[in-house]
């Protein structure tokens, strides 16, 4: 019995030891966004001298905010959608329909997964460049579609296998079509999978830099983590507004997991134990 009791202090131990290793960047951001640039040059592990709200005040307007935020949030949501809906319906053909052209299109599929995005980023932009389809909210839209569906369609993939398809012949019986029956019958039932493919989508999406930088040119176009561009200059950095951008762009994340975490922590444990 006081093996045990070690066992779970150690454990116990351990987790808040990982919780604190995890929360202090995210604390240092927060510390010392209410800091003047100087103090943070100064000292970035010390306190504020005193609670000052003008970074965020300054970053909200540096960075557009209202403008940035509709345009991460178009590009994130839409993405997501369209991810979510090829890639099942892409899965489930794949599982169903025993076309020897499927297994080869699936293998296509998870091999595109090992292939570093860094390695076609040049040829890609200069491609889409050639055709004029830079700045434009579609081509990154399709781009993420196109990244993110190979992952989700290997996720779905495996969650349909074990969907017994007596549901489905029951459904076809009572007259529905095979569209009618994915949508009505086997994508109700892909729940905790949708969940935990919106969780990754959604962080990959709304945090990426690269791609949108890549794509994204003008101003206008740009999504929150291009904006935190702005507190750069040529020889220097605003680092204070900088970490209050930061703060501002992350806490709409944050706040969506706050608000939905029962759910998604309820979706992720049932696909876990499916």
């Amino acid at each position: 019995m006081k093996a045990e009791k070690t066992k779970e202090l150690v454990k116990n131990v351990l987790i808040y030891i990982l919780l604190i290793f995890y929360l202090t960047p995210f604390l240092l951001i927060l510390l010392n966004s209410f800091k003047s640039t100087e103090e943070f040059v100064k000292n970035p592990f010390a306190l504020p001298g005193k609670m000052n709200i003008d970074n965020y005040i300054d970053a909200f307007h540096k960075m557009n905010f209202l403008k940035s935020f509709l345009n991460s949030l178009i590009m994130t949501s839409v993405s997501t959608v369209i991810i979510i809906l090829i890639s099942s319906m892409a899965a489930y053909l794949f599982v169903r329909e025993k076309w020897k052209i499927n297994n080869m299109i699936f293998a296509t599929m998870i091999a595109s997964m090992l292939i570093p995005f860094q390695t076609i980023m040049i040829p890609l932009v200069a491609i889409y460049g050639n055709l004029n389809l830079l700045n434009n909210k579609l081509t990154l839209i399709f781009m993420y579609a196109g990244f993110g569906t190979p992952f989700a369609t290997f996720t779905f993939h495996g969650f349909i296998k074990g969907i017994p398809i007596e549901l489905e012949e029951a459904a076809l019986i009572d007259g529905c079509n095979k569209i009618q029956t994915f949508f009505r019958i086997v994508f109700p039932l892909l729940k905790p999978v949708i969940t935990t493919i919106v969780v990754l989508d959604v962080l990959w999406i709304w945090n990426d830099y690269l791609l949108p930088s890549l794509i994204l040119l003008s101003p206008e176009q740009r999504t929150l983590p291009l904006t935190t561009y702005a507190f750069f200059n040529t020889y220097s950095a605003d680092f204070s507004p900088l970490m209050a951008g930061l703060i501002l762009t992350i806490t709409p994340v944050i706040i969506i997991y706050l608000l939905a975490q029962n759910q998604i922590l309820r979706g992720i444990v049932q696909g876990a134990f499916k």
